[in-house]
């Protein structure tokens, strides 16, 4: 399984991101896709996560701002990243959960006050 993730980038704080990431190879399903992310000198954090049969977990620091969704038919989960903070710069991880866990190679988001 290969995670190719895109759309981060430098942005104003206060502005908007889109990332994307898309699944490709032979995996199962129901699975779970969804975003992580690491700021320098922190520990990987879960961002959000998406079932294929569409539930949703966030953390509280993103609630009303972020919002995940997918598109079974392509294998890819969406991160539309909106009002963005200084404290939202990390690298970007997208992950799928199966029987086994699986990464993407991270997209830089870098949010400048």
């Amino acid at each position: 399984v290969q995670l190719q993730a895109s759309g981060g980038g430098l942005v104003q704080a206060g502005g908007s991101l889109r990332l994307s990431c898309e699944a490709s190879g032979s995996f199962s399903s129901p699975n779970t896709m969804g975003w992580y992310r690491q700021a320098p000198g922190k520990q990987r954090e879960l961002v959000a996560t998406l079932t294929s049969g569409g539930r949703t977990n966030s953390a509280d620091s993103v609630k009303g701002r972020f919002t995940i969704s997918r598109d079974n038919a392509k294998n890819t989960v969406y991160l539309q990243m909106n009002n963005l903070k200084s404290e939202d710069t990390a690298v970007y991880y997208c992950n799928m959960q199966t029987f086994r866990n699986y990464w993407g190679q991270g997209t830089l988001v870098t949010v400048s006050s």
